[in-house]
This record gives structure tokens, C-alpha cells and sequence, in this order.
């Protein structure tokens, strides 16, 4: 294998993780988040490690909570006994591109217990996160690391690329988030195996949890709900009111998911979505490079100049 910037061998540096060398842990991933020909061979090297650790996704609007709820819960699993690992995908600095870290400041409690913390920027790694994160998932997994804990920052793309990872998916929501009508438009219905109205001590959080009902009651009609109803869950994550009981939430759904074909059907799904993520990049790149090395004639439309490409691409 080839050598780290470190001068470690990755195979020693993975057997050294995988021996509980917190250091060594955090060395592979920031491999992985580069991106690159390690990542490639950290990726090749955990494929088949895998000690089957359940991947739980907190996603939901900024400012509901995410980041106090997912301490919380991760520090009830270490009571448990458990062994879990957070990734807390940041927002990107504009400046450098890296995690601005603010998830990492307010989930000081859960490392002080023992939680594995790492923070993960938005942009910067040359496959973007839906290639990116299962490899931090493969090398967590491979290191004993479980359940696994991937809290997102609530907007856009990111929600969608990381929900295909998790065997559950969190939807946190708060008093005033919205209507139900809105709830259906943010796709909340399609990625939320348990949903959460946290700030539950304030006005309105019943009106929150009532919306909630009355979407899944209109799923339910319209026949979109192709598996069991999901729970709905009220925390006050600052005083860890609830967590208990979304940690109870969190586990009956690992077993329902482990008791049918759910558990297989979602790992496939993540295989699938980071082959298409790796596949993408790929022709990207492609097309970049044909792209500056074409001379475009502005005769020729953008729609004739695109499909020459293309066919110079799929004649390789």
C-alpha cells in the first residue's frame, strides 16, 4: 500500500485504528475526506470489515435542536454500553472550505462521556458527501464503532444524500416549523422513520405534533405509506426530557428493520447511491477535461457541442 503523508503504512494505520487508536481513527478519516487515491484504498481495505453497525441519520430544519438532541442521544448509548460514533456534517466555511466546527462546540458533553466526535465539512471532497460519507461510515463500522450517528445541518441536497445512507432516519421538528401541507413539500414524509417535536416546553408544540399526525393520516389515505407508522416523539433535548424514549423509538426500528428484508434493503440502497455519487464524479471529470480541451466553435449550439461530447465519452 502506498504511504500517508504521516509516513504510516494505511494498512498499519488500520490496524491500529481498528485496535481502538482513537488517532489513528481520526488519520483515516481525514484521508477519506480528502478524497483521492487513499480514500480509494481506505475504501477497498474496509469493504469487507464491516461489523454491522446501525447508522441512525438526525436531520431537520437549523436551529430545531439536532445538534443537542444527537449529543444527548449519543451519551445515552455510551450508558448503555454501547460504543457510538458521531459525524456532524458542518456547513462549509466560505473562506477555506472547512467544517465551521459549531456542531463539535455544542456536543462537548458527549465527548466528555466518551463519544467519538468528528465534524465534516459540506464541500471540499472531490466526490462530495454522498461519496465521502460511507467511506467515514465503512472505516467507523470497521473500527468497532456502533450505532453510528450522522447529524446533518438541515438544508438542501445534503439531507437527501445522507437520508440514503441511514437504516433510520430522525426527523427533528419544532413548535411553529409549519403545516403538514409544508411538511409534504420538504419531503420530510419520504426520509422520516421517526419524527421529533423537540422544544416540546413551548407554545404550540402540540400543534407541531398535531401536524405531524395529520400528515401521516393524509400518507396513509393517499396510500403512500408502505411500512408501519412512525413514531412521534417529544424532547426537551437541553434538559434530555424524552431522550429515553427516542432511544427506545431508535432501537424497535433497528429490530423491525433487522426482523424483515428493511435492514438489507437500505444497505443496498447505500451501495447503490454511492456507486451512482462515484460514477457521477467520474463522468464529471470527463466531461471537465473534454471540456477544456475543446476548442468550441461558437457556430455550433450548446446542444450540438454537448452531444459531441458525450459521443467522444461513450466511443472510449
Amino acid at each position: 500500500m502506498n504511504r500517508d503523508t504521516d509516513g504510516w503504512g494505511l494498512k498499519d494505520l488500520l490496524a491500529a485504528a481498528r485496535d481502538g487508536e482513537n488517532r489513528a481513527v481520526a488519520r483515516l478519516l481525514t484521508l477519506v475526506e480528502r478524497g483521492g487515491s487513499p480514500a480509494d484504498e481506505i475504501a477497498e481495505a474496509t469493504h469487507l470489515l464491516s461489523r454491522d453497525a446501525h447508522i441512525v441519520g438526525i436531520t431537520g430544519a437549523p436551529g430545531s435542536g439536532k445538534s443537542t438532541i444527537t449529543s444527548a442521544v449519543a451519551t445515552h448509548l455510551i450508558e448503555e454500553g454501547h460504543h457510538p460514533a458521531v459525524v456532524a456534517v458542518d456547513p462549509s466555511s466560505p473562506l477555506t472550505g472547512g467544517a465551521i466546527l459549531g456542531d463539535r462546540v455544542r456536543m462537548e458533553s458527549a465527548t466528555a462521556s466518551g463519544v467519538f466526535v468528528r465534524s465534516f465539512a459540506t464541500r471540499g471532497h472531490s466526490g462530495g458527501l454522498s461519496v465521502a460519507v460511507p467511506g467515514v461510515i465503512r472505516v467507523l463500522d470497521a473500527c468497532g464503532f456502533g450505532p453510528i450517528v450522522i447529524e446533518t445541518v438541515g438544508v438542501g441536497q445534503v439531507e437527501v444524500d445522507v437520508a440514503a445512507m441511514a437504516d433510520t432516519t430522525v426527523v427533528v421538528v419544532t413548535p411553529g416549523w409549519g403545516d403538514a401541507v409544508q411538511a409534504n413539500k420538504a419531503g420530510l414524509l419520504e426520509v422520516g422513520d421517526i419524527f421529533v417535536v423537540n422544544k416540546a416546553d413551548r407554545l404550540g408544540a402540540e400543534d407541531a405534533r398535531r401536524d405531524l399526525e395529520l400528515m401521516l393520516d393524509l400518507s396513509e389515505i393517499s396510500g403512500l405509506d408502505a411500512g408501519l407508522r412512525p413514531p412521534i416523539c417529544k424532547t426537551i433535548a437541553t434538559s434530555s426530557e424524552g431522550i429515553s424514549q427516542l432511544i427506545v423509538a431508535i432501537h424497535d426500528h433497528n429490530r423491525l428493520l433487522r426482523l424483515g428484508k428493511g435492514l438489507m434493503e437500505s444497505r443496498k440502497n447505500r451501495v447503490i447511491s454511492e456507486i451512482r455519487a462515484r460514477l457521477t464524479h467520474r463522468v464529471a471529470e470527463e466531461i471537465d477535461r473534454a471540456l477544456e480541451g475543446e476548442r468550441l466553435d461558437s457556430s455550433i449550439s450548446p446542444v450540438l457541442a454537448a452531444e459531441q461530447i458525450v459521443g467522444g465519452l461513450f466511443r472510449k
